[in-house]
């Protein structure tokens, strides 16, 4: 049995109702209902929501919401791990032992159905713990610069100012997409940052961060454009 859990407080500070607001005309947090929900590898598609509003968004575009999530993990302080542990504890409790638990955020509009399937099976013939994805950075990380209290530019890495870009190792970062995970690995408190995960690894242009409004314009267009190229 394999179980998505999507969270989505209501209060959020930067975007206003971020998680029910219109993306390209459909609130964003139905991108990933419907993904999880078409990929077919899901028995139930929760919704952990301390919010009425978005808890009737959500079953009206097929997640199930069982319950109000709790004051106390609604917080600003409220740790991710924190929500999907009470989820998970929670269907323990009504008699639901899903195997594989895929935590998704609800301001993931590029997320489609078969990189989710895609992204488990990956998982599932791997001896690994969880499976997430990532992309790769757009600039080599060792190249970074930075600026001093008093404006000076120094490079993080020096002994790179004259290494040749394609002779630098990739680097990569979390695509704040999914994660993929042993149901009991999520509850144990295994870490996700390590070498108990396989990538996956997703192209730039299907990830974009959703904290401002400059991000969400930014996304919508991106969106617009692969729409426009399928």
């Amino acid at each position: 049995m394999n179980i998505a859990i999507i969270p989505a407080r209501g209060g959020s500070k930067r975007i206003p109702r971020k998680n029910i607001k219109l993306f390209n005309g459909k609130p964003i947090i139905a991108y990933s209902i419907e993904a999880a929900i078409n990929s077919g590898c899901f028995e139930k598609v929760i919704v952990s929501t301390d919010d009425k509003e978005i808890a009737e968004v959500a079953k009206k575009y097929g997640a199930e919401v069982p319950f109000i999530r709790p004051e106390n993990i609604a917080d600003d302080h409220a740790t991710t791990l924190a929500v999907v542990t009470h989820a998970l504890n929670w269907l323990k409790e009504h008699g639901h032992n899903p195997t594989y638990t895929c935590l998704m955020y609800a301001t993931a509009p590029f997320i489609q159905p078969e990189i989710l399937r895609e992204s488990f099976n990956l998982l599932s013939h791997h001896d690994k713990k969880f499976c997430f994805s990532v992309t790769e950075y757009p600039f080599p990380i060792q190249r970074a610069l930075k600026i001093s209290a008093s404006g000076d530019i120094s490079m993080f890495n020096e002994e790179h100012l004259n290494t040749r870009s394609q002779d630098l190792e990739l680097a990569y970062h979390d695509a704040g997409q999914f994660y993929w995970g042993l149901t009991e690995s999520f509850l144990d408190g295994s870490v996700v940052f390590s070498s108990c995960s396989i990538p996956y690894i997703l192209p730039s242009y299907q990830v974009q961060d959703i904290d401002t409004e400059d991000d969400w314009i930014k996304a919508e267009l991106l969106c617009q454009l692969i729409q426009h190229k399928v």
